[in-house]
């Protein structure tokens, strides 16, 4: 069987930068140990599947990294919308509807931009049991926690861009990842790194799940209700947030750079 597949760099308008997901565009179904094998071959972040349903404009999503099946992954819904637009499975401007292990999640085409909507995810302040005034030598500002995940605050910026982890010690201290943040420098409200060893990978380029926890947490500090946010990882990427009760926005673009197929 030939499974057509393609690499779409997610969160940048620009080839090489932001966040490569592959993506799968089912046209039968495949078990979890194909999607799983699939996903260790790609060796990516993060690998999509998405499969038609019965209704219209509805599609079923998974998403796996070369060593787990996860509940949410923003770059790669990104990079599937995209996609599937690219490919002319969706209509630009239409609402994509996806069922995935954390709900529904809708996206749609916003002229050069994909708007995502996404869960919020609360956030709690909790000190952490391992890091307590400094992070791999950056002083540490606060701490909070959500589910399998830590975001621990910087001082700034240039801490959040220059911290260099070890990433054992991240993988012992955290049951899937840390995410560091701090407040931007313009045009940008914040900067953030997501470093996840125990889901496949030292560091995301560009993490949209944690940035769903990120608005939450800086909503709670600044009381803002729309975020710039840059990640500063080697690739870099760019998102625009938008709080909506218990809901975020995610905006971003996106840029496919590979397609071909795979013979399974």
């Amino acid at each position: 069987m030939k499974l057509p597949i393609a690499i779409v760099d997610a969160f940048t308008n620009k080839p090489f930068g932001g966040n490569p997901a592959a993506v799968c565009l089912l046209n039968e179904p495949l078990t979890a140990e194909q999607m799983q094998t699939i996903a260790m071959e790609m060796n990516l972040s993060e690998t999509a599947f998405v499969e038609k349903t019965d209704e219209m404009g509805v599609f079923g999503l998974r998403w796996f990294t070369p060593t787990l099946e996860i509940d949410l992954c923003g770059h790669a819904t990104l990079a599937s919308a995209f996609q599937m637009m690219h490919a002319g499975c969706a209509i630009p401007g239409d609402t994509i509807r996806f069922m995935t292990r954390s709900g529904e999640l809708r996206v749609k085409g916003d002229g050069e931009w994909i708007e995502m909507d996404f869960p919020l995810l609360p956030t709690f302040t909790e000190p952490h049991p391992y890091f307590k005034e400094d992070f791999f030598g950056k002083k540490i500002v606060a701490i909070s926690e959500l589910r399998k995940n830590w975001i621990i605050e910087l001082e700034d910026h240039e801490a959040v861009e220059s911290v260099s982890p070890d990433f054992q010690v991240i993988a012992a201290q955290s049951e899937e990842g840390i995410i560091v943040t701090a407040k931007g420098k313009e045009p940008f409200d914040i900067y953030s790194r997501f470093f996840g060893p125990n889901v496949g990978i030292n560091e995301d380029p560009v993490t949209g799940f944690a940035h769903c926890a990120l608005m939450d947490y800086w909503y709670q500090k600044t009381g803002k209700f729309s975020l710039k946010a840059y990640q500063a990882s080697k690739r870099g990427g760019i998102l625009h947030l938008e709080k909506h009760d218990d809901r975020v926005i995610i905006k971003g673009q996106a840029v496919q750079v590979l397609s071909g197929n795979l013979d399974i």
